[in-house]
């Protein structure tokens, strides 16, 4: 003997497990056929509702409440397995050739183009000119460090736009300064696109440090000895 139990989702995913026998024949059907629809019914802590619950069979077999709710749990399991295999998978866009020309054939620090592969993918794409990432500590001057849409002059009611044909405000833009712990940065207006340009020069200490994802910033390699360090791993007890 033994109690074969089918789980089947609406996407037509089916799993079968069978209980091995044999089993006693219960001496109260009717209750053993109820508690069998109940425990195959409960689904509350998974993803499922039992819409529907049928028993088949000549004889309804006394077997152990703990034993039909693991064989329920088994299930349960293996049907979210079928269901993952039955999820249809998206398929990536085959690359274009010729490859499309990106609108622009400069692009500066502002692009952030650190690594190579980075330089292959524009270069790919028409762009003939590349300048170094900020990162790469190849802008000693004083550029653009920060540009955001949030505006002093705007916040200062000094917004051109806004003060446009006002009595006593200049439309005329003009630089203004930004002045915390004895550092000064220099703040542009770019009105058009509404921006604020805050502008700075890369620090002493940071232009002299490692280039940031060397072996040198990571402690892999020492410039004063030419040594390389091996990585180190710690296991976990």
């Amino acid at each position: 003997d033994a109690l074969t139990a089918t789980l089947v989702s609406e996407e037509g995913a089916t799993v079968t497990q069978k209980l091995e026998g044999p089993f006693e024949k219960a001496r109260q059907a009717e209750k053993a056929k109820d508690t069998l629809e109940q425990i195959f019914a409960q689904l509350g802590a998974t993803l499922y509702y039992a819409e529907h619950v049928e028993i088949t069979g000549e004889h309804i077999p006394f077997i152990p409440a703990s034993t039909l709710k693991q064989l329920r749990r088994t299930l349960v399991a293996e049907l979210d397995a079928a269901r993952e295999s039955l999820r249809p998978r998206g398929k990536r866009k085959a690359a274009a050739e010729p490859a499309p020309v990106y609108p622009e054939s400069h692009l500066t620090y502002l692009a952030n183009v650190y690594n190579q592969k980075a330089r292959d993918f524009y270069h790919r794409h028409g762009v003939q000119l590349i300048d170094a990432a900020y990162e790469a500590h190849e802008e000693d001057a004083e550029v653009p460090v920060m540009i955001t849409k949030h505006c002093l002059r705007f916040a200062f009611n000094l917004c051109p736009k806004q003060a446009k044909g006002v009595t006593g405000v200049r439309t005329k833009v003009r630089p203004m300064q930004l002045v915390h712990q004895g550092e000064t940065l220099t703040l542009k207006f770019d009105c058009k696109p509404c921006e604020m340009h805050v502008i700075g020069k890369i620090k002493g200490n940071i232009l002299n440090s490692p280039l940031p994802g060397s072996r040198e910033a990571m402690g892999l390699y020492s410039p004063s000895t030419q040594e390389e360090r091996p990585i180190k791993w710690k296991a976990l007890s």
